[in-house]
């Protein structure tokens, strides 16, 4: 797994969101940018860090951050899960894994001692320049805006 690092120019991309909208990383030229990656939408604690990023949408903006989500879940999937906790950010339906590969969050990862690959939970702070001024790749999913603005 290579991730991308502070210093790293974010790679462009073109990803739908769970309404069907083709999103592009120079959508957000000239604003900063919170990029989060999640396994699976509608579980536990992808539910934890999501709302609760929901719950400082408010806190993050003031600060001028703009929030993208990003999983492998089709966009039916991803709408379905925005409804449902009425999040106001779009998320991003990366089914073929280009943009999760672009930024190097697919990996091997153990769970109750099964080895398998997947996506890892890594949020990546991008500047209004498009390069990457931070990375979080210990992501507390209940405090995950405090996490981010901390750093701030």
């Amino acid at each position: 797994m290579n991730t991308l690092k502070v210093g790293d120019k974010a790679p462009d991309f073109e990803v739908n969101d769970d309404q069907g909208n083709s999103v592009k990383l120079s959508d957000y030229k000239g604003k900063k940018l919170v990029l989060f990656f999640y396994p699976k939408a509608n579980t536990p604690g992808c539910t934890l860090e999501a709302c609760n990023l929901r719950d400082n949408y408010s806190k993050l903006k003031e600060q001028g951050y703009e929030i993208l989500g990003v999983s492998a879940d089709t966009e039916q999937k991803q709408s379905n899960f925005k409804k449902k906790f009425d999040f106001p950010y779009p998320l991003l339906a990366d089914t073929d894994k280009v943009l999760i590969n672009a930024f190097g969050v697919w990996g091997p990862k153990k769970f109750m001692g099964r080895e398998y690959d997947g996506i890892h939970r890594v949020t990546f702070l991008i500047d209004e320049k498009g390069t990457i001024e931070r990375v979080i790749d210990k992501v507390k999913t209940k405090h995950h805006a405090d996490q981010i603005l901390e750093g701030l």
